[in-house]
C-alpha cells in the first residue's frame, strides 16, 4: 500500500489555516500574522525583520509584506534602531499587546482540537515524528516544536 504523507500533511496544514483563519478574523488578523503575531509578543526585546525571518524561515519580501500590512492595521510600529540607523526594529502597539491573549487561547484551542483524544504518550509520540519529518526535509531545527515551558 503506498502512503500518500505529504497529501494528509496538505490536508493538516490547510485545516489548521482554516481554523486558525477563522477564530483570527475578529482580530483582523491572517492564519500568518497571528503566528507572527505570538512570536512578537514573547520577545523580551523588539526584534527587527531578521529575527521573524529566522524564526519562520521565510523571505524578507515575505516578512516584509506581512509586517508592513500589519503595521497599517494598527498592531506594530516599526522604528529605526537608535544603534544602527539600517535596522528597523517591531515595536508592538497596543492594539498587538491587546490582542496576545485572545491569540493564545485561540492557538491553544486549536492545539488541543488537534490531538483530541491523543494520550499524553501519544502526544509526545506524534511530536517527535512530526519533528522528525521537519528535520528529514531540512526545516525548523527540531528545539523549535518543542513545547514552551509556561
Amino acid at each position: 500500500m503506498q502512503y500518500h504523507f505529504g497529501l494528509l500533511l496538505r490536508m493538516v496544514h490547510n485545516a489548521l489555516d482554516q481554523r486558525v483563519n477563522e477564530a483570527l478574523q475578529k482580530l483582523d488578523l491572517t492564519a500568518a500574522q497571528g503566528h507572527i503575531m505570538g512570536f512578537l509578543v514573547r520577545q523580551p526585546e523588539p526584534p527587527c525583520s531578521r529575527d521573524v525571518e529566522a524564526a519562520f524561515h521565510l523571505s524578507h519580501p515575505t516578512v516584509s509584506g506581512v509586517l508592513t500590512r500589519m503595521e497599517k492595521k494598527g498592531f506594530l510600529e516599526l522604528r529605526t534602531d537608535e544603534e544602527d540607523r539600517r535596522v528597523k526594529r517591531i515595536v508592538l502597539l497596543p492594539k498587538g499587546r491587546d490582542c496576545a491573549q485572545a491569540l493564545k487561547k485561540g492557538f491553544d484551542h486549536t492545539e488541543e482540537a488537534l490531538v483530541a483524544g491523543f494520550s499524553p504518550e501519544e502526544r509526545e509520540q506524534f511530536r517527535a515524528y512530526l519533528s522528525r519529518v521537519v528535520d528529514n526535509l531540512g526545516g525548523w531545527p527540531a528545539h523549535f516544536c518543542k513545547e514552551e515551558t509556561q
